[in-house]
């Protein structure tokens, strides 16, 4: 079926329906479904390369990531990536997906990007508090919406509470009876571990306790395999260590393999990510689940409503993580390496949380 019969079958002008289909904020929402509706009961699908001959469109989102060659295989981004792209196919938009390193090498690809119209709209992956790519996106009018906040903001966002979920974890091992808490983070550049840097920092400052030793580097295994092991060699080691992402803790994990340590016996180690692997390491790693599909959705809606025509500078939204509580952390242990003996109650912790006797 052609457009005009779309439009005769519903008395209106080809004009309205177009628009309609298109997204164009003139058309009344009541006509804009009845439009959609129609359309889908008869079948219609318009002619993508004409319409975007037409409308000098692209019908595409653009997402770059923060990667060197080779490693696409960041769970966090496949996971993200496989929550948007149902949802863009079902708006009929594509998703175009690259990858450079950070700094210049990203910045050309976006302006390819957007300078030879190859997209309607980009996703920010892995924001920066001082953000180049925002600002030049901001300076080129495309509608764009980041995961994660920056230090100006002014755009469409949607980011998850970093600082309160490692407040949460802080009190957590606060509550077992910790108080040499270490930190391995990201570089703090980033605006995520910036904030759960941030989070863990307040909450012992909250107790009266001091900062625990801390490491930053890039969140990989093999980082937090070695920044492990540089806390551990103290002389007074942290008896937990707080990881901001499941990447680091895993590594850390490894360490204490190395150590001939037990997680959750010897040293506490909390991630980020609630990773799938988290369920099936040696000791089952304690999580944060971000809702990576919950923020896709967001972030979809705030590009649909810009590419509409709607002001994306006020569309912020900050989300929490959940808790999802393993086998990795647990009670202080002793000096000797037993668990301090002491009462913990059923609100203090959950059968998973406590730590896993092999007998």
């Amino acid at each position: 079926m052609s457009l005009s019969k779309l439009a005769t079958s519903l008395g209106l002008s080809v004009t309205t329906v177009s628009r309609a289909l298109g997204g164009y904020s003139d058309v009344a929402e009541t006509t804009r479904r009845r439009v959609i509706e129609e359309a889908e009961r008869i079948g219609y699908r318009p002619n993508a390369v004409a319409r975007r001959l037409r409308g000098g469109r692209s019908d595409a989102v653009g997402i770059v990531l923060p990667t060197g060659p080779g490693q696409l295989g960041e769970p966090f981004f496949l996971r993200l990536i496989a929550a948007i792209g149902p949802r863009l196919a079902q708006a009929g938009l594509d998703l175009i997906v690259s990858s450079a390193r950070g700094g210049p090498e990203e910045l050309v690809l976006y302006r390819q990007f957007v300078e030879n119209r190859r997209v309607d709209a980009m996703i920010v992956a892995r924001t920066r508090l001082d953000d180049e790519r925002v600002n030049y996106l901001k300076a080129s009018g495309l509608p764009f919406v980041t995961h994660g906040r920056t230090r100006a903001g002014g755009h469409a966002s949607v980011d998850i509470d970093g600082a309160k979920a490692f407040e949460e974890a802080t009190q957590r091992l606060l509550t077992f009876g910790h108080r040499r808490i270490g930190f391995i983070g990201a570089p703090l550049e980033y605006g995520f571990g910036f904030f759960r840097e941030a989070g863990w920092r307040e909450a012992l400052a909250r107790a009266g306790a001091a900062p625990g030793p801390s490491r930053f580097a890039e969140p990989s295994e093999e980082n937090g395999h070695r920044l492990a092991h540089d806390l551990l060699a103290a002389a007074e080691r942290p008896t937990a260590l707080l990881c901001a992402t499941d990447r680091l803790a895993i590594g850390a994990l490894h360490a204490l393999g190395d150590l001939g340590l037990r997680a959750g016996h010897d040293v506490s180690i909390i991630g980020y990510d609630n990773s799938p692997i988290a369920d099936y390491v040696a000791t089952p790693l304690t999580s944060f689940d971000p809702d990576i599909e919950g923020a896709a959705a967001r972030m979809l809606d705030m590009l649909l409503a810009q590419l509409a025509g709607r002001d994306g500078t006020a569309m912020t939204e900050l989300r929490s993580a959940t808790l999802v509580p393993r086998r990795s952390d647990g009670p202080v242990p002793t000096d000797s390496g037993r668990l301090k003996s002491r009462s913990i109650s059923r609100e203090e912790t959950s059968d998973d949380a406590r730590p896993y006797d092999p007998a």
